[in-house]
C-alpha cells in the first residue's frame, strides 16, 4: 500500500456499496473533483439498508484547497473547502413532506417558507437548500455538513487478478475522507480525526464491484438502485480479522483479530495498536475475553443484530519504550504490577480491574451492533458497531452504535488473509521505501490519546 502525499483527487470517486452513517442514515456517494479545484458531490439517501428505495438526493458544488499534511492524523492531508450551493431532489411525496417539516421546524426565518405546506411533489424538481450568493443555508435540519472534505487520504494498492488465465494485478485507488461524528448534535461542527468507509476511483476500483458502475452512472434525478442481496443469518462462530490498518478518531491506528465460540457464547479479541497509518510500528497489544448474549434483530438499524458483550479478562503487551515508560509510571494498583512492565512481555491486568492509563475497566459490558455480509467474492464479512467519536464506550443501551466500523473478514488458519495478517503483525514493521516510517509519538501525547482510548476497540 502506498499513500500519495499530496493526494491527487481529480476524477470520480464512488461508494462500493450501501453505506451506513450514525443515525442511522443509509446512503451512497459519487464525488467528482475537477483539475481547477472545483468539485461536484452527489449524495443519495435511502429509506432502507440495501440502498434500493431512494428518499432524496443532494447535489453539492464547491471548491476544495489542499493544505498541509495533518499533524494530528498522520498520513492525512488537511483541506479547506467552500460550498457554493447545495440542491435537493426528492424521490417521493413522503420524502418531500418529511424533509420540509424538518426544515420548517428547525431553521431560522430565511428557511421557514422553504416548501409551502401542501406543495405537491414534482419529480425532477431541484430545490436550493444552500446558496453562498444569497447566504441562505437550510441544510442544518438535514444534519448535513461537508467537514469530511477537511481530512483527505488517497491510498493505492494492487489487486491480484483472480481468473486462472490472467496473471498480474490491477491498480486500486481509495479515497479516505473524514469521519462523521456518532452524535447527531455534534456532527455539524465536528472536525474529523478519523475516516469513514473509503470511496474508490470509478476507473481504478476492486473488481468485481456491481455497485461501482451503477453509482458512477447515476445522477440526482436517477439515484442508484443497488442489486438485491440475500439477507444472511448472523453466523458469528469462527475467526475474523481486519483487512487493513484501521484508523480511529483521536488518532489510533490498529488491527483487530476476533474468535467467537458459538457453542458456549464466549469470545476473545486481540487489538494490535500502532503509531503509524500503515500499522508497522507497534505500540501495544491488548488481549481481551469474555462472553456475549444471544443476538436480537435491531429495531433501530434494519439489517443489524443487537448483542451485549461482557469483558471479564484482559492482558496487555507494551511493544515500544514509550508505552513501557507510560505503564511503569502509572499509579500503583491501577494497571498490572507497578513498575514491572517491559517491552514484548505480556501482563494480566484482570487483578487490577483493568488499566486506568489505557482506559480499560474490568469487568465491563458493551451494547453492540453486528452485521454479517458476503462480499462480491463470496467471502464472509463481519461489521461491528462504530465506536463513539468522543472516545467513550457504548456501556449503556442508549449508547448502542447505529453505524459500523470497517468490516472484518472471516479467516481460517492457513488461508491467504490469515497468513498475510500474521506476517504483517510480526514482520511488517519496516518499509523498504521508508514510506511513512514515522517516529513514535512523544510520551505526553501518547498519554493524552491513551486516556481517550476506547475500552476494547
Amino acid at each position: 500500500i502506498a499513500a500519495r502525499l499530496p493526494p491527487r483527487l481529480e476524477g470520480r470517486w464512488v461508494s462500493t456499496g450501501c453505506e451506513v452513517r450514525p443515525g442511522p442514515e443509509f446512503l451512497t456517494r459519487s464525488y467528482l473533483f475537477y483539475t481547477n479545484r472545483l468539485f461536484k458531490a452527489l449524495q443519495f439517501y435511502y429509506w432502507d439498508p440495501s440502498c434500493r428505495d431512494p428518499s432524496y438526493s443532494l447535489v453539492i458544488k464547491g471548491k476544495l484547497r489542499l493544505r498541509q499534511a495533518s499533524w494530528i492524523t498522520r498520513g492525512a492531508t488537511e483541506a479547506d473547502y467552500h460550498l457554493h450551493k447545495v440542491g435537493i431532489v426528492f424521490h417521493s411525496q413522503k420524502a418531500m413532506r418529511e424533509v420540509a417539516s424538518w426544515i420548517n421546524q428547525t431553521s431560522g426565518e430565511g428557511c421557514r417558507g422553504f416548501l409551502p405546506p401542501g406543495r405537491s411533489w414534482a419529480p425532477g424538481a431541484l430545490y436550493e437548500v444552500l446558496s453562498a450568493k444569497t447566504e441562505r443555508d437550510c441544510t442544518a435540519a438535514l444534519g448535513f455538513a461537508m467537514h469530511e472534505l477537511s481530512l483527505v487520504r488517497v491510498e493505492r494498492h494492487f489487486q491480484p487478478l483472480l481468473q486462472p488465465q490472467q496473471s498480474g494485478s490491477r491498480l486500486v485507488e481509495e479515497l479516505y475522507l473524514g469521519d462523521i461524528h456518532t452524535d447527531w448534535g455534534e456532527r455539524l461542527h465536528y472536525r474529523p480525526t478519523g475516516y469513514q468507509r473509503p470511496l474508490q476511483s470509478a476507473l481504478h476500483h476492486v473488481h468485481p464491484c456491481p455497485a461501482c458502475g451503477i453509482i458512477s452512472r447515476a445522477d440526482e434525478h436517477h439515484p442508484p438502485i443497488l442489486p438485491a442481496r440475500a439477507a444472511l443469518p448472523m453466523q458469528l462462530s469462527g475467526s475474523w480479522v481486519s483487512t487493513h490498518c484501521e484508523v480511529r478518531p483521536a488518532v489510533l491506528f490498529l488491527t483487530r483479530y476476533f474468535t467467537f465460540h458459538g457453542n458456549n457464547h464466549t469470545w476473545e479479541g486481540h487489538y494490535y495498536h500502532y503509531s503509524d497509518p500503515l500499522c508497522r510500528q507497534p505500540t501495544f497489544t491488548i488481549y481481551a475475553s469474555g462472553h456475549y448474549s444471544q443476538g436480537i434483530p435491531s429495531s433501530k438499524v434494519r439489517g443489524g443484530t443487537e448483542l451485549a458483550f461482557k469483558v471479564t479478562q484482559a492482558r496487555v503487551t507494551p511493544m515500544d519504550q514509550v508505552t513501557v515508560v507510560m505503564l511503569n509510571s502509572s499509579e500503583p494498583g491501577s494497571c498490572g504490577l507497578a513498575g514491572s512492565w517491559s517491552a514484548g512481555v505480556e501482563q494480566d491486568i484482570t487483578p487490577t480491574n483493568g488499566c486506568l492509563a489505557l482506559g480499560i475497566k474490568l469487568p465491563h459490558t458493551e451494547y453492540e451492533l453486528f452485521k454479517t455480509e458476503q462480499d462480491t467474492q463470496e467471502r464472509s464479512l463481519l461489521y461491528i458497531g462504530e465506536r463513539p467519536t468522543d472516545g467513550s464506550s457504548p456501556d449503556s443501551p442508549d449508547k448502542r452504535p447505529t453505524s459500523y466500523q470497517a468490516p472484518l473478514i472471516q479467516c481460517a488458519a492457513g488461508s491467504e488473509e490469515f497468513s498475510n495478517y500474521i506476517s504483517l503483525k510480526y514482520v511488517g514493521r519496516k518499509d523498504a521505501n521508508g514510506i511513512e516510517a514515522l517516529k513514535p509519538l512523544p510520551v505526553a501525547f501518547l498519554l493524552f490519546i491513551a486516556l481517550l482510548f476506547l475500552r476494547w476497540d
